[in-house]
């Protein structure tokens, strides 16, 4: 057990944002490269097969996995007010943090048996896998006030950010090293194949590195609680208090209703940007198994994404501040507009790398853009900023059920995914027309 270390420490600071060194390969070879890619090649043997469960015949198989994932983020949105009350108040963070991380990543090790013959219990790893990642980031964020100090949250943010970014890229690079030798080798490392070896290494990563985190974290501390009846439902209780705000803050409901129709469009976008490409793209012919390959050019996409976001959001900050956030956000929006367009059309690789490209660019700068603009609409002096947080963080998850949602059931009635990009684009034209209702921020 190391010494405790007081607010503000160094080394403290440092643990702190080291946790998103462990858990950001989550994001980058589970939810984005390796996983949609692995996915993709099984459910499609699967349904050649007919090893499909009788129930789920009639559903495609990008459907499957889209279904499950909404429900994972509703799942989600549900307990998130629950564990920022225990949060807030149960001075057990740690133990609640350390939980989630568990969880997370034993299900993400689980995965390598990921398999069409028991789908149900496959699909329910694959949920698990996600709620505890995002579950966890609920006491991981927490901490940041915990830790460091009002001149120093900025730069513990950004520092967990780069650690975050700097891991989960090693260890996909040392992912697409394993698979060069054939992504589906009849036998691999402990009878693992490449793939499946990936998800276990993701999660030993995850598990391994987040005890320097462990080490250094405080348990967490008790808050009064003698204003708060239960802490159970004090974080909902919180929500229905900004709910009820809004209708005083004119301004900030407009850029909530923006934001709500805008970022379905977008996270929908990152979640199935893999899916997309696997099923949509005409990769070349692998000579050895005579079939498409696009496991090596999907992969680049996903780096690509991950290089270009970074120069993106620095450029929409300086934009913004030339011409203001609300001014830049529609700029950004019309940009996803005409990705979009651009992406029905899209079949070849070369098109498909310019697309991840552009849609890096946007991708980073519309998520940093949009959360300081509604960091400068909440009213000056508001003490309980993390309640509004908390609701802004909740509508997004909402938000991705419902673009999923949508996502899917054009999928599934026009059987390709080429014609639910078609919805994308209403939705960030909608987006446009409720940011220019919005105004300039005061």
């Amino acid at each position: 057990m190391k010494p405790t270390l007081p607010k503000g420490h160094k080394k403290l600071i440092k643990a702190w944002a080291f946790y998103d060194w462990a858990n950001s390969v989550y994001s980058l070879v589970i939810a984005s490269a390796i996983f949609p890619i692995f996915y993709s090649y099984i459910s499609t043997k699967a349904y050649e097969q007919g090893n499909v469960p009788d129930l789920l015949k009639s559903v495609t198989n990008e459907n499957i996995i889209i279904i499950t994932t909404a429900i994972a983020f509703l799942i989600v949105s549900i307990i998130s007010p629950i564990l920022s009350g225990i949060a807030d108040y149960s001075g057990k963070k740690k133990r609640f943090l350390q939980f989630f991380c568990y969880l997370g990543a034993l299900s993400c090790c689980g995965l390598a048996w990921f398999s069409f013959d028991y789908l149900y219990v496959s699909l329910l790893l694959y949920l698990l896998a996600l709620v505890g990642f995002w579950g966890s980031l609920v006491f991981y964020n927490s901490y940041l006030p915990d830790i460091a100090h009002p001149d120093q949250q900025d730069a513990a943010s950004a520092k967990g950010f780069s650690y975050g970014y700097i891991g989960s890229v090693i260890l996909l690079l040392l992912c697409l090293a394993l698979i060069q030798g054939g992504f589906y080798p009849e036998e691999g490392i402990l009878g693992l194949d490449a793939p499946r070896l990936s998800f276990v290494l993701t999660g030993l990563w995850w598990i391994g590195f987040a005890q320097y985190t462990y080490a250094y974290l405080p348990l967490g501390t008790k808050k009064d609680t003698s204003q708060v009846k239960n802490i159970f439902t004090n974080g909902f209780k919180e929500l229905l208090k900004i709910w009820n705000q809004l209708d005083h803050l004119g301004q900030l409901k407009r850029f909530l209703g923006a934001f709500f129709i805008y970022s379905m469009a977008v996270q929908t976008v990152m979640l199935i940007a893999t899916y997309f490409g696997t099923e949509e793209v005409l990769w070349p012919i692998n000579e050895e198994t005579g079939e498409r390959d696009g496991t090596l050019g999907l992969i680049v996409s996903i780096l690509l994404i991950q290089l270009i976001a970074i120069p993106g959001a620095w450029l929409a900050s300086k934009l913004s501040r030339k011409h203001g956030n609300i001014k830049t956000l529609m700029v950004i929006n019309i940009l996803w507009v005409c990705i979009c367009i651009y992406g029905y059309f899209v079949y070849t690789p070369i098109q498909f790398y310019v697309t991840a490209g552009f849609v890096g660019l946007v991708m980073g700068s519309i998520q940093s853009l949009s959360r300081s603009t509604y960091s400068k609409m909440i009213p000056e002096n508001t003490i309980d900023t993390a309640s509004f947080f908390s609701f802004y963080d909740v509508s997004e998850k909402i938000g991705i059920v419902i673009g999923m949602g949508i996502f899917a059931l054009v999928n599934q009635y026009t059987g390709s995914m080429r014609e639910s990009i078609l919805f994308l684009v209403a939705f960030f034209t909608i987006g446009v027309v409720l940011l220019y209702r919005t105004g300039k921020i005061k």
